[in-house]
């Protein structure tokens, strides 16, 4: 049965190809059937993006940038609203932020008050995980669910179900937790045992994919490497296929 959610993908994954070539791996991309992508530090390159995502004929529901880091965040929305982007994630705080519960309380305030920020722009804004803000507990919980607790309605979240599993949690337990707040989710697959350049493409690894897509039925599916082995372009197409045959 094909897939009835978004199915997108993190450019990060192409990184190298980028550099080279970013018009052209956009365009591999779209050969490959991808009709969404996720770029990362799009306002650094705006007119390249807009260049390449029209001559391939994909747009860019979400992005990566890191906002929360910025000087100037203003710039980064307006990036985003110039190519359409609807969704702006900050991909990362390292892990010396996520400590203590004080730490996490302010940055869910300066997350609240970003996202009132892009929202004057029509946008909304969110944050996405890394492995430390799942094995980081605080009285009993995973340092996101704390942070989770602090953030406004409108903000949103992109759980990276991968990176969740390797920080000890329940990936779909998790995801039905967070609820309708998970917009979107990384989907990765990949051994769990600590080695995580081992990532593999959807379906053949250890993470529970089909469980953890159960559990965010409407959720857009980026999927994403981090590190692959192989020819990622080849690790994405199979990611696709997979997604689109086993998805529901």
């Amino acid at each position: 049965m094909p897939t009835t959610t978004p199915t997108s993908v993190q450019l990060y994954s192409v990184r190298d190809a980028v550099a080279a070539d970013l018009a052209g791996a956009v365009a591999r991309l779209a050969e490959i059937g991808l009709r969404y992508v996720e770029p990362y530090g799009f306002h650094q390159r705006t007119d390249d993006y807009l260049r390449a995502f029209a001559a391939a004929g994909v747009s860019a529901p979400s992005g990566h940038a890191p906002v929360l880091a910025a000087d100037a965040p203003e710039e980064i929305f307006d990036a985003a609203a110039a190519l359409g982007i609807d969704t702006v994630i900050d991909p990362f705080l390292p892990a010396d932020q996520w400590q203590t519960a004080e730490q996490v309380a302010r940055l869910a305030d300066r997350v609240n008050a970003l996202a009132a920020v892009a929202a004057e722009r029509g946008l909304e804004f969110g944050y996405h995980n890394h492995a430390w803000e799942l094995s980081t507990r605080l009285d009993g919980r995973h340092a996101l669910e704390v942070f989770v607790g602090h953030l406004a309605p409108e903000v949103v979240l992109e759980v990276d179900t991968y990176w969740a599993a390797v920080g000890g949690a329940d990936a779909p337990a998790l995801l039905r937790g967070l609820g309708d707040r998970v917009r979107l989710v990384h989907v990765k697959d990949g051994t769990l045992d600590g080695d995580v350049d081992r990532q593999e493409p959807a379906g053949s690894g250890d993470v529970d994919v089909p469980a953890i897509l159960a559990a965010a039925p409407a959720a857009t599916r980026v999927i994403e490497f981090d590190a692959y082995a192989g020819d990622v372009f080849d690790g994405i197409a199979r990611s696709l296929a997979w997604l689109t045959e086993h998805d529901r």
